[in-house]
This record gives structure tokens, sequence and C-alpha cells, in this order.
């Protein structure tokens, strides 16, 4: 195991940057007109551009380290004048990293269970509304063009155009965006696809509220979907592609 994360050499760098952004206002700009002085710079600015999003993503967890104290720490490590030894420091740097993964795992336990609570209220409503639908295992739908062709089964493949969203309206995914129509095996997606696409004569265009639990479940789809996410598709089947039988070799009553 290596001694330094390449995340907390960076967290070293991007604090000697922050605890002097006032010095750095007065320097003179860094001389930069070779190629192995365009790696050094290139090499600290990518580590700091890296650092400082991981620096944010702590703030966010609660979790805030005295630049001070890092800025000394690097400092007297390059100077080989460190006074914490190796192996205690691997030590701290392991359990900083286990802290760090708790906090994650509380704030996404947080978030799957305000999710489901948000969830089951929202389907609590929808389901009220005029023109929605609701199938015995949940899924709320409603008719936005009623196609004329033939309905797939689970072992079809489909092509379609569509929109995925959460319950805010935001958009996580698009065959739309992309310009590009969908095709893949019905029963190869989620369980609220595989069942609700079915129920959709080609041509047709619907709109799909699919619970938690026929979506991604408690542990989401990461990193763009959390847990216990409700999910709206609206989507449009353009052709159902059959499933090959499979040849015949022979007469099998011989």
């Amino acid at each position: 195991m290596k001694l330094f994360k390449p995340t907390l050499v960076a967290l070293a760098l991007v604090s000697v940057i922050g605890c002097q952004q006032e010095a750095k206002q007065e320097e003179k700009a860094p001389v930069l007109d070779t190629e192995v002085q365009k790696q050094a710079y290139g090499l600290g600015a990518s580590i700091g551009m890296f650092t400082q999003r991981n620096l944010a993503e702590q703030e966010k967890l609660g979790l805030t380290l005295d630049q001070a104290l890092i800025l000394r720490g690097f400092k007297d490590s390059l100077a080989g004048q460190s006074v914490i030894e190796k192996e205690e420091i691997q030590a701290l740097m392991m359990n900083l990293e286990q802290s760090m993964q708790a906090k994650k795992q509380e704030a996404a336990t947080k978030a799957a269970e305000e999710s489901l609570a948000e969830g089951k209220k929202f389907m609590e409503e929808n389901a009220k509304k005029e023109g929605v639908q609701v199938t015995e295992s949940g899924i709320q739908y409603q008719v936005l063009t009623e196609g004329t062709g033939e309905k797939p089964t689970a072992t079809d493949t489909v092509k379609v155009h569509y929109k995925g969203t959460f319950l805010n309206g935001e958009e996580f995914d698009s065959s739309y965006s992309r310009n590009q129509p969908a095709v893949f095996p019905l029963n190869r997606v989620i369980a609220g696809w595989t069942e609700g696409v079915q129920l959709m004569p080609v041509g047709s265009k619907y709109k799909f509220t699919i619970p938690s639990d026929l979506a991604y479940g408690p542990n989401g789809n990461p990193p763009r979907i959390p847990g216990n996410s409700v999910l709206q598709f609206e989507i449009e089947l353009l052709e159902i592609q059959k499933a090959e039988e499979p040849e015949q070799v022979g007469d099998a009553s011989k």
C-alpha cells in the first residue's frame, strides 16, 4: 500500500494555494517558457483542480480539516522533518478514508429515507389525477398518444424514444437528447419498464410513474439515481423486433 494517496497529496497542495491567496496576488506570473516548466505547473494545477472538488465534498459532509496543519505537514514532509512516523501517518490516512466513507453512507441513507417518503406521498396524490391508471403492481401511467399497432411481449426487443425524469422534473436520461432511439430486449431493463411497455401498442406514447421497488430500489443506480427514487418516463414505442423462433432440425415425431 502506498503511503500517500493522490487525494491526500492533492489536499496538501491545494492547501498551499488556499492559505496563500493574498500572497499569490502579489506574486509575479510564473515563468512557463519551456515544456518542463509547463509540465510542472500543469501537474500542480491538475492536482489542485481535482482536490478542490474533494474539499467541497468534504465540506458538504461536515468534515473540515485544518488547512494550516495540512500546509505544515506538507512542508515538513518535503523537508524530511515530519513529526509523525510513517506508520502512524498510514493509519491516520486509513482512518480518514473510513470516516469519509461512513459519512457518505450516512448521507446516502438519509437521502434514501427522505426519497422513500417523498415518493410515497407523490404517488398517492398522482393516482388521483384525471387520466392516471394504476396497475396491480403499482405502476401509474397516462396515455399521451394511443397507437394502433401490436403490443410487445417481455421476450421482444423494442425500439423506443424516451425521457426519464425525477419527481422534481430534473432529467437524468433521454434518447431524445441523444437524437438516437434506444433498442433493447424488454426483459433486460428495470421491472417497471418490462411491465409498462407491454401495455403499449406500437405508435403509442405513455407517461409512466414507476415506484422505486420496480425501478432501482433502495440502492439506486449510483452516481446518478439515488436510492428509493420514484422515476417518471415518457416512452414512445416505435417498433417491435420479435424474437426469432429456434430453427427445427429434423422431425421430432420420428
